[in-house]
């Protein structure tokens, strides 16, 4: 049966992804190159290639910008590339299954936006979508299961309840259920389940509710918020499914140390550790090993806007690590694939003059697990991939089709971790059906998917896997 056809896969190597040893002490931040401009309010976004997408952002005249570049984690560099369409600032972007990036909304030097354009990395450009069917900015983009983005609230001169559905497939959006509250700088965390939850932000009509948004439905529901008084400052999506709120006070009135967990089950909050420094507008990142990194601090001084910590989820608590090189408030802070952390651009806090920064540094984590990968046929790039329940390799010469169940072979998945993986097939996700450990099989994981429909058929149909904002090397299956 497939016993034999699994241990071969165990003896497999995989190319391309054995992890550098780093020249940096973990737990600490080292200076890498630095970006073409000063930017604060832009976005950075983990592309397939390992690579990562730097895209607008306000600079030092306090101008949205068009300019876009790359950072490469090979050379810790970053190239300019040709500019965005439009100058964005606040705006969202979000990586497709295809590998392309939607940049939508934001401000431009006349206010809030429509339009929005896509990203390819083939060509290193910028191509017109569909516009919005409002103008947004610092609203909240959530790619879904179905592989559609979930785009909400926001502000263009007044707040927003509305939200609205991206499709790649045919580049529109079409409006979806309002908000039960109108919302701006919120949050919006992607569930196990593959509902939505809405923390609310620094502004909006109500500090003292969340929601639901169900995709099935299209409709949001009315949740409960366990932190009266506080609004969100970061939210990051633990492996055992529960979601770490740090929190802040509404208009940064002082500073707050406090945080709390919502068990989406349960659909309860409970107490978190206390973080070890007060912060307002801080920036928090999930780490490959599920743990957190928060950093950032609007009120902290120049020394105190430099502090970092890490909550560690085996003990519940919060950890200082080293600080910052430079002390940044509202930086971005991307993982790699290696583990590291990208941190660029923000700007000093109001006791150390506004001051934004072109410069970037990288944070090694004390505790590293290693990205995803998907197992392959020995040379070749056909994917370790077979009908489910038969020992049959997914081929050119055995193709799967649209509804098939296919079981995909890899390894990366953090044991216990009830976070599903994303599984890209010719550009659309497909629906997981089981992910974990391959029976009988330790260290090998296994994820069951449907294939899904709509996408083109071919003998060399890519299938890529994220886990934890981290993205796997690409195989191939043929679809008919």
């Amino acid at each position: 049966m497939k016993t034999s056809l699994v241990l071969a896969l165990l003896l497999l190597g995989v190319p391309g992804h054995a992890v550098k040893a780093l020249a940096q002490m973990p737990g600490t931040f080292t200076a890498t190159g630095e970006m073409s401009a000063q930017r604060v309010a832009h976005t950075a976004t983990l592309l397939y290639d390992g690579k990562v997408l730097i895209a607008g952002g306000l600079s030092e005249f306090r101008k949205p910008l068009a300019t876009a570049e790359l950072f490469d984690p090979s050379t810790g560099s970053f190239t300019p590339i040709a500019n965005l369409m439009d100058p964005r600032a606040g705006h969202t972007a979000t990586l497709v299954g295809g590998g392309k990036v939607l940049i939508a909304g934001g401000n431009d030097n006349h206010g809030a936006l429509t339009s929005a354009e896509t990203y390819d990395p083939a060509t290193r450009t910028f191509t017109a979508t569909g516009s919005m069917t409002t103008p947004r900015l610092y609203h909240t983009a959530t790619l879904l299961n179905s592989g559609k983005i979930l785009l909400a609230g926001g502000v263009n001169g007044r707040t927003l309840a509305s939200a609205e559905i991206y499709d790649p497939t045919t580049g529109t959006f079409t409006p979806t259920g309002d908000m039960t509250m109108a919302r701006v700088s919120h949050t919006a965390t992607l569930l196990p389940g593959g509902k939505v939850f809405v923390a609310p932000g620094d502004d909006g009509d109500d500090w003292q509710s969340a929601e639901v948004y169900d995709p099935d439905t299209g409709t949001f529901e009315a949740a409960d918020w366990g932190a009266k008084n506080l609004t969100v400052a970061t939210a990051g999506l633990l492996t055992n499914g529960k979601i770490l709120f740090t929190l802040q006070p509404p208009e940064g009135d002082f500073l707050n140390n406090t945080a709390v967990l919502y068990d989406p089950l349960a659909k309860t909050f409970g107490p978190a550790a206390h973080l070890v420094y007060p912060r307002y507008e801080s920036t928090g990142t999930v780490l490959s090993d599920g743990s957190v990194l928060v950093t950032g601090n609007y009120w902290g001084g120049c020394t105190g806007d430099a502090m970092a910590e890490v909550y560690d989820i085996a003990s519940g608590a919060f950890l200082p690590v080293g600080s910052m090189i430079e002390g940044r408030t509202l930086p971005t802070a991307t993982l790699l694939n290696d583990s590291t952390v990208l941190v660029t651009g923000g700007y000093r806090g109001a006791l150390c003059g506004n001051q934004l920064f072109s410069s970037a540094e990288l944070y090694r984590p004390a505790a590293v697990a290693a990205a995803p990968v998907l197992f392959s046929l020995a040379g070749l790039s056909q994917g370790a991939i077979l009908h489910a329940g038969t020992d049959r390799v997914v081929s050119a010469r055995d193709p799967a089709m649209a509804g098939e169940a296919l079981e995909i072979y890899g390894a990366g998945l953090i044991d216990g971790s009830v976070v599903p993986p994303q599984v890209a097939i010719g550009g659309g996700l497909a629906e997981v059906l089981y992910f974990g450990q391959a029976p009988g099989f330790g260290g090998l994981n296994q994820i069951n998917i449907r294939v899904p429909a709509g996408i083109a058929s071919g003998p060399a149909v890519p299938v890529r896997l994220t886990y934890l904002g981290r993205h796997s090397n690409e195989v191939t299956i043929g679809v008919r």
